[in-house]
């Protein structure tokens, strides 16, 4: 990344010096000690005492601060002060503030701060530079701001992260992201959690040892301390049963891992990083979720918004997925982008993109008409799509797509039924994990009973 500069305000050289020899190797700074002579330009973060003249009763980097959020619309700033004041840190954050330290300013906390500016930076450059990064989060809306920022915050956080969302909102790409802000990303190891088979559990996650079972022929190690050094992220946690939430809570707590069919603990450094779509807080008044995991997960947490509160960001999304395509190039109506707008989503950008993976390929113009979207979107729009007893069908949308509608009315039909994932999964003759898979991949929204 290219060198960031930091414009530090304060009339005394002396933290003017500290803070210039403290600075990562990627800043440089900019001193004034003058509030009313600043710099035009030339800076990506600013550094503001509250008291410029000596009067500790009047707090001039208000103004400061004001007048630069004003002239710079994305200037990260941070106020700093000895004054404490609950009514003077408010004002700061009012005036256009993001951050507040106080002094005597700790470098180490600068050092961090200025650690999750930088990452902030690279997450907004994600936006239209995807060859500096591995993935990117697709808008630029205000939702998708804030996410920008939440996931900066977390850069060199340890201990674990949870990330909330709808299906289809994004939740693996958050995860890679969070992930990508390490100073030292080391590994990142996704896993679904609904598809690993309960007793399976253990050795996949804690590994084994030669002989420990009929058909251990050979050492392994889990999927636990394949991510040493780096993140385990653990998508559809609500999944894992009751007696296997236990075991990973007592590596969370410990740090330690046993190999099944070894007698010593090994001692693994990996974060875990983990995903639900379903609201924990609810599971564990079912008495479904174990209340202490819930804890050790959420002390840092994500929550991402549904598509539908970010339509905003759709033409940037349309646009992203398009391009993924290299040999057919279409573009999109207006019209046919403001039907898109106005579809509800329930899928989220999942569903997006498997539509505009579908316009590619259906619609016969290189651009892309909004009767178009319309027929694209037919088939998830509710009884539309749906493969109804008795009707008639529509032959020409093929085998495929007819078996997989009909699979999913019957799952929702299930589902509103009798509401329990255990009760539909034995009612359906299906594991629960499959059963997971499947929801995950209609696209189906259900809430358990209450």
């Amino acid at each position: 990344m290219k060198e960031l500069v930091l414009l530090v305000v304060d009339d005394d050289s002396l933290v003017i010096q500290s803070v210039k020899m403290a600075l990562p190797e990627q800043w440089r700074m900019m001193g004034a000690q003058n509030p009313t002579d600043l710099p035009e330009r030339g800076f990506h973060a600013a550094l503001v005492d509250m008291h410029l003249t000596g009067n500790l009763e009047k707090a001039e980097g208000i103004d400061v601060i004001r007048r630069l959020s004003q002239r710079y619309a994305n200037l990260e700033i941070i106020a700093m002060s000895g004054n404490l004041d609950r009514q003077l840190m408010e004002q700061c954050l009012k005036a256009g503030a993001s951050r507040f330290l106080a002094k005597p300013l700790s470098l180490e906390e600068l050092g961090l701060t200025l650690g999750k500016i930088e990452a902030l930076f690279q997450m907004q450059g994600a936006l239209t530079r995807s060859t500096q990064i591995g993935v990117k989060w697709v808008g630029d809306s205000a939702a998708s701001k804030d996410i920008h920022r939440k996931i900066a915050s977390l850069r060199d956080e340890a201990g674990p992260i949870l990330i909330e969302g709808e299906s289809g909102t994004g939740k693996e790409v958050c995860a890679q992201l969070v992930h990508q802000q390490q100073t030292r990303p080391g590994p990142f190891v996704p896993v679904n959690v609904a598809g690993v088979p309960e007793n399976l559990f253990e050795s996949e996650f804690f590994g084994h040892v030669k002989g420990a079972f009929t058909g251990a022929d050979q050492n392994k190690i889990g999927l636990i301390e394949a991510a040493q050094g780096g993140d385990l992220f653990l998508d559809e946690i609500e999944a894992l049963s009751m007696p296997l939430q236990a075991k990973l809570l007592r590596f969370l707590e410990s740090g330690e891992i046993r190999r099944v069919g070894a007698k010593e603990s090994l001692h693994v450094q990996t974060r875990v990083i983990a995903a639900t779509n379903r609201n924990l807080d609810q599971l564990v008044r079912d008495g479904k979720f174990r209340e202490d995991l819930l804890w050790r997960l959420s002390g840092k947490k994500v929550l991402l918004p549904p598509l539908r509160d970010r339509k905003q960001d759709i033409p940037d999304l349309c646009r992203h997925f398009f391009s993924l395509d290299k040999f057919r190039k279409k573009e999109i109506e207006e019209e046919a982008m403001q039907a898109l707008k106005e579809y509800a989503w329930p899928g989220n950008v999942r569903e997006l993109r498997r539509v505009c993976e579908q316009l590619i390929l259906v619609a016969p113009l290189p651009v892309v008409r909004k009767e178009d979207v319309l027929q694209s979107l037919r088939p998830s729009s509710g009884t539309g799509g749906a493969v109804t007893a008795g009707a008639p069908l529509d032959l020409s949308r093929g085998l495929s797509d007819l078996v997989n509608s009909f699979e999913a009315q019957v799952i929702q039909t299930a589902l509103e039924r009798h509401g329990d994932i255990d009760e539909v999964a034995r009612v359906l003759k299906i594991s629960r994990s499959s059963l997971y898979k499947k929801i995950k991949d209609h696209n189906i929204q259900w809430k358990s009973e209450e």
